[in-house]
């Protein structure tokens, strides 16, 4: 073997060598994220699910149960941070179920955001639950970037078994928004805030976007549902089952 075959063979062993390194040390990077983004959607899940649970287990201040039996969807966004001295935002991430049949779908991972101007100072954190209440709520939800009091007809929805789910505004109305901060449980009317689709974690927890988990016949069974996101349609399932 002539001195340049030996340089040549050298080189290629070495640049198969290299190439090994770097994608074993790509398929761990990758693992990594994927057991990552699986723990921050089982969290999210979790702390969704003990929201809702806290807030209907308040039956005097709860969600009616005739509005929550129509709802279509329900998003839960926990700790949403409102911040700003001047110019102020809000912003969070959340999750959102849709009815399938004898339950709720997997959650799937959303985004919420806004801003305001006015004269304002200091921080909250408030928990935010929506209910869609019919599918054109819920296919506009799954625009790139959907908008309530924009593309979305919102009002704020009535607390407590006695609250009454009749005015015109409740029934027109295609999504009915509810806030707890400091304890106090409301209906709240929400505008400007933006709502889109986090598919960076639905496909990295599912291998689907947010409109593929929550459309089309083929949504997840629960028992594909990874384990840890499972706890969010269970826990709405305790409180409303369609037969």
């Amino acid at each position: 073997m002539t001195k340049l075959s030996k340089q040549l063979l050298f080189t290629s062993i070495s640049a198969i060598v290299l190439l090994s390194v770097f994608t074993n040390a790509s398929s761990q990077t990758d693992r990594e994220r994927s057991a990552r983004k699986a723990r921050e959607a089982a969290d999210q899940s979790a702390k969704a699910a003990r929201v809702f649970d806290q807030i209907m287990a308040t039956r005097e201040k709860s969600i009616p149960q005739d509005l929550l039996d129509r709802a279509e969807a329900v998003a839960v966004f926990p700790g949403v941070i409102k911040a700003g001295f001047i110019v102020g935002g809000r912003g969070g991430s959340g999750v959102i179920s849709r009815r399938v049949a004898g339950g709720w779908s997997a959650p799937a991972f959303f985004d919420l955001g806004g801003g305001s101007i006015g004269l304002q100072i200091g921080a909250a954190s408030t928990d935010y639950i929506l209910l869609f209440m019919n599918e054109h709520a819920v296919e506009s939800l799954l625009s790139d970037k959907f908008e309530i009091g924009g593309e979305g007809s919102a009002a704020a929805g009535p607390v407590g078994r006695s609250a009454s789910a009749s005015t015109d505004v409740k029934l027109n109305a295609q999504i009915l928004s509810y806030s707890r901060s400091k304890g106090a449980f409301a209906g709240l009317e929400l505008k400007g805030v933006v709502i889109k689709p986090d598919n960076d974690d639905n496909t990295q927890v599912y291998g689907m976007t947010a409109r593929d988990i929550l459309t089309g016949a083929n949504k997840i069974s629960m028992d594909k549902m990874p384990a840890g996101v499972r706890v969010f349609p269970q826990t709405l399932a305790r409180y409303s089952k369609r037969k």
